[in-house]
C-alpha cells in the first residue's frame, strides 16, 4: 500500500488531509505532520469523524533536513505534499532527493530575511532529482498551480500561439474581522507590500506597490478593485508558453484592508530585520503574525465567493480570439465539506490532485518540474471531481471584463 507525508497542518494543510483520506484508495496511509503535533492530531480527530478514516501524526521540524529524512524512512513515504511555510521548501525538497522521495509544495521558495520569491534555488535542485530517479512538482495550489494548468489548457485546445495573460484572483469572502489575512499573515503581507512586476515584450517591468490599479467584473461576484502584483507562477509561465508577449497578475483588495496595511506598514509592523524591544530582539511582522486571526480559523465565519482564473488572447488558425477560464468558490460550502474557507480549500485541493496523479504516475518525469509542463487534462477533470468546478467563456476583447475603462 502506499504512504502519503503531509507536512504542514495550517489551513491548507487541514484541506489536504481531508481530500487525500477522501481519496485513500490513491494515497493509502496518511501521516500529517507539523512542529505542533496537537494541531495534527485536532485535524485527524475531525477527519475521522467527518470521513471515517483514520490518519497517523507526528511532530517534525522542517527546517531540519535530517528530522524530514528520519520521518520519511519512518513513515516510508512514497510522496511528501509539502504545505508548510515556503521558507522550508528547500529543506524539505534536499530531504526528499536523499531519500528518493516524490515531492510536492504549494507555492515557491522564499528565504525568510529576504522579501523575495523565485523558482531558482528550487529550479537548481533539478540534476538531485534526477539522479535520485524521482520527481519534484512545484506550485500545485491555485495560483501558483491550477492558473498554469489553466494556461496550458488554453495553449493545447484554443491557440496555436497566445500572446496576453491576464491571471485575476478575486476574494469576496467576509470574515466579519476589522483585519485578518486569509492565509499566513507573515507570508501574504509580505507578498502584497512588494513592488509588483509584470512581463512585456521580453523583460519584466516593475512596479510600485499597489501602482496599477483596474476593476474587472468578475462572474457570480461582481466589479472589484483589482491591483497588479507580482506573482510566482509568472516566471514558469515566461518560459513555458509559446508566444507570449505579456503576462500579469491581478488580485483583489478592498479598502478596509489596504488602510490597515498601509498604517501597518508606516509604523514599521511589516519589518522583517530584527528589533530591539525591551532587551530582547523581536521581528515586528512575526509579532503581528501573533496578533493577528489564525487564518486556520476563519472558516466558521467567512461567507461569499471567490473566483479565480486566466484571460488569455492570441491566435488560432490565423484568427485573434480571447478566452476566459475561472472557477467560483463558496466560502460556506468549502466548510462544510472540510471545516476550512475557500482560500485554503482552493490551495489544498489542487495540492491533493497533482499528488495524485504523480502517485499514479499519470504525471511522471524525473527531475523538478512547473505545472504547466505535463498533460493539462488529466488535472482539468479531476478539478471538476473534486470539488473545484471550472468554466470557460469566449470573451469579445482581453478587456470585456474590465469596468474601470
Amino acid at each position: 500500500m502506499r504512504n502519503t507525508l503531509i507536512i504542514g497542518a495550517g489551513g491548507v494543510g487541514n484541506v489536504v488531509a481531508f481530500k487525500c483520506a477522501m481519496n485513500k484508495e490513491s494515497f493509502g496511509n496518511i501521516t500529517l505532520a507539523s512542529r505542533t503535533k496537537s494541531k495534527c492530531d485536532e485535524i485527524a480527530k475531525n477527519i475521522k469523524e467527518k470521513v471515517g478514516v483514520e490518519i497517523a501524526t507526528a511532530a517534525v521540524d522542517a527546517d531540519n533536513t535530517q528530522e524530514v529524512i528520519d520521518l520519511i524512512k519512518k513513515t516510508g513515504a512514497d510522496i511528501v505534499i509539502n504545505v508548510a511555510l515556503p521558507y522550508q521548501d528547500l529543506t524539505i525538497m534536499d530531504a526528499c532527493s536523499a531519500t528518493g522521495t516524490a515531492y510536492l509544495d504549494t507555492a515557491n521558495y522564499e528565504h525568510p530575511d529576504t522579501a523575495k520569491f523565485e523558482y531558482k534555488k528550487q529550479w537548481e535542485r533539478d540534476e538531485d532529482f534526477r539522479k535520485a530517479g524521482t520527481m519534484a512538482l512545484l506550485g500545485s495550489g491555485f495560483d501558483p498551480g491550477v492558473t498554469n494548468v489553466f494556461c496550458a489548457y488554453a495553449q493545447k485546445h484554443y491557440f496555436d500561439e497566445i500572446e496576453t495573460i491576464d491571471i485575476l484572483d478575486c476574494n469576496a469572502g467576509d470574515h466579519g474581522y476589522p483585519f485578518a489575512t486569509n492565509f499566513n499573515p507573515e507570508i501574504n503581507l509580505r507578498e502584497v507590500s512588494a513592488k509588483g512586476r509584470y512581463w512585456q515584450e521580453g523583460e519584466w517591468i516593475e512596479t510600485e506597490p499597489m501602482e496599477i490599479k483596474q476593476v474587472w467584473d468578475y462572474p457570480e461576484i461582481g466589479p472589484r478593485d483589482s491591483y497588479l502584483l507580482y506573482h510566482e507562477e509568472m516566471e514558469s509561465l515566461v518560459k513555458h508558453i509559446k508566444g507570449l508577449k505579456r503576462i500579469r497578475f491581478f488580485m483583489t483588495f478592498g479598502e478596509s484592508y489596504l488602510t490597515h496595511m498601509r498604517c501597518l506598514e508606516n509604523v514599521g509592523m511589516l519589518g522583517i530585520e530584527p528589533i530591539e524591544h525591551k532587551g530582547q530582539k523581536i521581528i515586528p511582522i512575526e509579532f503581528l503574525k501573533t496578533l493577528l486571526p489564525d487564518p486556520a480559523t476563519l472558516g466558521p465565519r467567512t461567507k461569499g465567493k471567490t473566483n479565480i482564473g486566466i484571460v488569455a488572447t492570441g491566435y488560432k488558425n490565423g484568427e485573434k480570439k480571447t478566452i476566459y477560464i475561472y472557477q467560483v468558490s463558496d466560502h460556506e460550502k468549502c466548510y462544510q465539506e472540510v471545516l476550512s474557507q475557500a482560500v485554503s480549500y482552493t490551495t489544498g485541493v489542487p495540492a491533493m490532485i497533482g499528488a495524485k496523479l504523480m502517485l499514479d504516475k499519470i504525471w511522471w518525469k524525473e527531475g523538478v518540474y512547473n505545472m504547466e509542463q505535463f498533460d493539462p487534462d488529466p488535472f482539468m477533470e479531476e478539478l471538476n471531481k473534486q470539488g473545484l468546478p471550472w468554466q470557460i467563456k469566449e470573451l469579445k476583447s482581453p478587456d470585456e471584463l474590465r469596468v474601470d475603462i
